[in-house]
């Protein structure tokens, strides 16, 4: 299930990425900001985040979600594959 609308959360995920070629971890650093979160702490997300980046520092792509709808392993595959590497895919069909 989504995060609640009315929460602030980051999360650093390993993903496996791979085609016909290869296989490789990829890390992305992911927002979730609630629609429904209060103005001070809309406000914090930036600082805190800069907090977050003291710490998890090497990540292929960084995302910031308040929509559920956008948080599906698919979308955040796709724009992984988008953010470089090789891709063999197409020579192997």
């Amino acid at each position: 299930s989504p995060p609640s609308d009315d929460a602030r959360l980051f999360a650093f995920v390993r993903i496996t990425m791979g085609d016909a070629m290869s296989k490789r971890a990829k890390f992305t650093l992911i927002t979730w900001i609630g629609e429904n979160i209060s103005g001070l702490q809309r406000a914090k997300v930036s600082t805190d985040k800069a907090l977050v980046k003291e710490i998890v520092q090497n990540f292929a792509k960084e995302f910031m979600f308040s929509d559920p709808r956008e948080l599906d392993a698919d979308n955040i595959r796709s724009e992984l594959k988008k953010a470089g590497g090789a891709n063999y895919d197409a020579q192997a069909e």
